[in-house]
C-alpha cells in the first residue's frame, strides 16, 4: 500500500487495551478503528471496510464468537485474529478450525509478533478478494447473472453492483420501465452476504393507497375490515434479506413518512399493534422518474430520498446501447426455448436489422415481448420478417392520403415497380430523407429499402416511369 500498511479494525471491552494496542498500529502505519463489542464492530463494518478484523473473544452483548459466526454467515472475506488470555489455546484453535479464523495472539500482545501477523493477514484477504473478483469475471463475461449486455453503460453497472452489494447501504435504481431494474435488485441481493435469505419485491404502484401500510408494515387482527388474522408485513417477511421497493415514488407520503421511520429505528409496528418489532432488512428502492422531477413534484421526500441514495445506479434505455442487441437476442431465445420446448436457433439478418431500427419504447421488456412471440411462431429453426410483429403505433403516418396530395398522377399501363418507386420518393420527402424512419413508415428493412432505391435511380436513366405533375419521371433517391 502507499499510503498505509493496511485497515486494522480493533475489537475488545478493554478500553485501555484498545488504547494502547491503536496507538502501536498507528505508529506502524496502519489505519486503526475500534469497537467495544461484536455489535458495534459488525455496525462498524458496513461503511468502514477492514483488511483484518483482530478481536477479542469474550465481550459483552456480542462475543467474539458470535462476531465471526456472523462474518462467516455473510460470506465476509476480511481475516479475523483472535486474542485470547492464557489457557485459552485449545479455544482458539477451535474458533480457527470451525469458524475461519486466520490466526490467534496470546495476550499480552507483543507489537512485532501482532505486526507480522497482521502484514500477512492483509496480504491474504487481499488474495481472497482477487480470487473472488476473478471468479465474478470469469462468471461475467457477456454480463452479470441475469444480466446481459456489453455496452459500456452495462459495464458500469456491473462494476457499480459489485461494489455496493457486499454492503448493507440502500441502493436507488432509476431508469426507463422495462429497463430490468428488478433484475439489478436481485443481482445485488445474490452477491451479497444476505444471499441465503427472502428477496421480497413490492411495486408501490399496484398496491391501493388504503393497503400499502398494510402491504409494508403488516397488521393485528381486527386492525380495519377484513383484518381476521395477524399478518406480517413485508419488513418482517424480508428480515436477514432484502425489501425492494419498485416505484418508491408512486408511494403515498404518509406511508413514506413512516417508511422513513422504520429505516431509521430498524423497528417496524404491525397496525393497531403497541409492540415494535426489530428488523434487520436491506432496502433497495426504484423509480421510473427522473430524480429531479419526484422531488420537484413531491413525489419522493427529501428526507427518504437522502436515506435511500447510499448509492444511485442508473438503466439507459434499450435504444443507447443497440450494441447489446445480438446478446440480449440469444439470450432469450434461450430461455424462451426452454420455456415452450421450441428449438429455434437463429434469426435472419433482415430481422435483425429490422430489430436495431426500432425505438423500443418499451425497452427490454418490449424485446422479450417481441421474442417470444416470434419463438413460438417460428417453432424451430430461423426467426424470420413474417414471425416479427412491432408495435408500429409511434409510426409517423402521411398526413393526407397520396391521391389527394397533389405530388403524384397515376396514369394506366404504368408498371407497379415505376409506382412503387414513386411512392418510395415520397415518402422519403415526407420524413425529410431519414431512411430508416421510411423504412419503418413503408413497413420493410432498411437494407431492402436501400436496395429498392438503388433499383429506381437506375431507373430513373430511362424513359418510363411514373410522372409527377410537372412531366419529370418520379425518383426516389
Amino acid at each position: 500500500m502507499n499510503s498505509s500498511n493496511g485497515r486494522v479494525l480493533l475489537v475488545d471491552d478493554d478500553a485501555s487495551l484498545l488504547e494502547n494496542l491503536g496507538a502501536i498500529l498507528k505508529d506502524q502505519k496502519f489505519v486503526v478503528a475500534t469497537a467495544v463489542d461484536g455489535q458495534e464492530a459488525l455496525e462498524k463494518l458496513e461503511t468502514w471496510p477492514a483488511d483484518v478484523v483482530v478481536t477479542d473473544l469474550v465481550m459483552p452483548r456480542l462475543d467474539g464468537f458470535t462476531l465471526l459466526r456472523e462474518l462467516r454467515k455473510r460470506s465476509n472475506l476480511t481475516p479475523a485474529i483472535v486474542l485470547t488470555g492464557f489457557g485459552d489455546i485449545e479455544k482458539a484453535l477451535s474458533v480457527i478450525h470451525q469458524l475461519d479464523a486466520y490466526w490467534y495472539l496470546e495476550k499480552p500482545v507483543r507489537p512485532a509478533m501482532l505486526r507480522s501477523l497482521l502484514t500477512r493477514a492483509v496480504q491474504h484477504g487481499r488474495l481472497l478478494r482477487e480470487a473472488a473478483s476473478l471468479k465474478r469475471d470469469l462468471d461475467s463475461s457477456t454480463g452479470l447473472g441475469s444480466l446481459v449486455g456489453r455496452s459500456p453503460c452495462m459495464q458500469d453497472v456491473y462494476s457499480l453492483i459489485r461494489r455496493a452489494a457486499p454492503s448493507s447501504a440502500s441502493v436507488l435504481i432509476t431508469g426507463p420501465s422495462g429497463t430490468g431494474k428488478e433484475l439489478v435488485a436481485r443481482e445485488l441481493h445474490r452477491l451479497s452476504p444476505r444471499a441465503s435469505q427472502p428477496f421480497i419485491a413490492v411495486n408501490c404502484a399496484a398496491l391501493p393507497d388504503g393497503l400499502i401500510e398494510s402491504e409494508l408494515f403488516g397488521h393485528e387482527k381486527g386492525a380495519f375490515t377484513g383484518a381476521t388474522e395477524r399478518r406480517p408485513g413485508c419488513f418482517e417477511l424480508a428480515n436477514g434479506g432484502t425489501l425492494f421497493l419498485d416505484e418508491i415514488s408512486e408511494m403515498p407520503m404518509s406511508a413514506q413518512s413512516k417508511l422513513l421511520r422504520v429505516l431509521e429505528e430498524r423497528q417496524v409496528r404491525r397496525l393497531a399493534s403497541a409492540v415494535e418489532v426489530p428488523v434487520d432488512v436491506r432496502v433497495l428502492a426504484a423509480t421510473n422518474r427522473p430524480l429531479d422531477v419526484a422531488l420537484r413534484d413531491n413525489k419522493l421526500r427529501e428526507d427518504l430520498y437522502f436515506r435511500l441514495n447510499v448509492f444511485t445506479l442508473s438503466l439507459q434505455p434499450l435504444k443507447d446501447r443497440m450494441e447489446d442487441l445480438p446478446l440480449l437476442i440469444g439470450s432469450l431465445i434461450h430461455s424462451l426455448n426452454e420455456k415452450h420446448a421450441t428449438s429455434v436457433t437463429t434469426v435472419h439478418p433482415e430481422v435483425l436489422e429490422r430489430l436495431r431500427e426500432h425505438d423500443w419504447p418499451g425497452n427490454v421488456r418490449e424485446l422479450r415481448n417481441t421474442m417470444e412471440r416470434a419463438t413460438i411462431l417460428a417453432s424451430k429453426g430461423c426467426i424470420e420478417m413474417r414471425h416479427i410483429f412491432l408495435d408500429k403505433s409511434r409510426v409517423p403516418e402521411p398526413a393526407a392520403p397520396v391521391a389527394t396530395s397533389g405530388l403524384l398522377t397515376l396514369r394506366p399501363g404504368e408498371t407497379l415497380e415505376a409506382v412503387e418507386a414513386a411512392y418510395v420518393d415520397l415518402t422519403l420527402d415526407y420524413v425529410k430523407h431519414n431512411r430508416a424512419k421510411a423504412a419503418r413508415v413503408l413497413g420493410i428493412s432498411l437494407r431492402t429499402l436501400q436496395t429498392r432505391i438503388a433499383r429506381a435511380q437506375k431507373a430513373e436513366r430511362t424513359d418510363g416511369g411514373v410522372k409527377d405533375t410537372n412531366g419529370q419521371a418520379a425518383s426516389a433517391s
